[in-house]
């Protein structure tokens, strides 16, 4: 095996789904990195594959990494898993990848399960544009936020949510995105794998009544349509208004809905001055 590091692709909830080319990787290899020893252990050993492993995850990681930046450097094999899909996406393994490429370490990949773009194939949604957001913010005032800067975003968006806070994040959605149609991917790459479809909207009211699902989550959202932005009437706005005053300032609370609702900036600037009972010039920031 060629010395360097090897992202290895290891969709360990259904143990079946692995490519021969990482089979053989894993056989070869010096080490491996891995999330969780006890579930890389298993899948090793339903392949018959006898090999050290090290545990490397995010309450590690920073105290894990020179040690494998200098087998790494001494010339070994090393291969980098994770306990499900693709390593690298949404996990801590990019900042050891970065560092090798840093030290002039050879990397390479072995392709395999990952949810978002699995999510994508089977979603029914536009797949010529589309846009990985990660995970939205847990608070609901940033989780507004961060929607509105991408809902003018003309590409299908592919989020990663917790079960807990799917039904007020799909509700979030459907405020500030407009009402689109929607997929909720549940459990990808693994055993128990579920596709929900609807709009935004019906989907909330859906996990608002049933509770939160088990397992992990992928949200997919349509691209908007030129007639998307939905208008929240004056009682909304205040309230949308207020919820954004609680963690930004006049100026960023106006901007943000103005890009949520379509709404000239400058009405909202004055809108938030009265809901926050200061005049402009007490905004640090200053004025629209």
């Amino acid at each position: 095996m060629a010395p360097g590091l090897h992202v290895v692709a290891t969709p360990i909830g259904n143990l079946g789904d692995i490519s021969l080319r990482a089979l053989e990787v894993l056989r070869a290899v010096d080490l491996v990195a891995c999330e969780d020893t006890r579930l890389t252990g298993r899948l090793l050993e339903r392949h018959g594959i006898r090999a050290r492993l090290t545990p490397y995850h995010e309450h590690n990681a920073a105290r894990a990494r020179p040690g494998l930046l200098r087998r790494l450097t001494a010339g070994e094999a090393i291969a980098l898993v994770s306990d499900a899909g693709t390593p690298l996406v949404s996990d801590p393994g990019y900042k050891l990848l970065r560092a090798a490429i840093a030290a002039g370490i050879p990397v390479s990949a072995c392709p395999g399960a990952c949810a978002p773009l699995m999510a994508l194939t089977l979603s029914g949604l536009p797949t010529d544009r589309f846009l990985f957001a990660g995970f939205l913010p847990p608070r609901r005032a940033a989780r507004r936020q961060a929607l509105a800067e991408l809902a003018q975003i003309r590409a299908t968006l592919i989020v990663l949510e917790s079960a807990r806070r799917l039904g007020a994040s799909l509700d979030d959605m459907a405020r500030v995105l407009g009402d689109r149609p929607a997929v909720v991917a549940r459990e990808l790459t693994k055993l128990h794998e579920e596709m929900r479809r609807g709009s935004l909207a019906a989907l909330a009211s859906h996990y608002a009544e049933s509770g939160p699902p088990k397992g992990e989550i992928v949200v997919l959202v349509a691209p908007p349509r030129a007639d998307d932005r939905a208008i929240p009437d004056e009682a909304e706005l205040d309230r949308l208004l207020a919820d954004a005053l609680k963690t930004m300032s006049v100026r960023d609370a106006a901007g943000a809905l103005a890009a949520e609702t379509g709404l000239p900036r400058r009405t909202l600037y004055a809108r938030a001055v009265r809901l926050s009972k200061a005049g402009p010039k007490s905004d640090p920031e200053g004025g629209p």
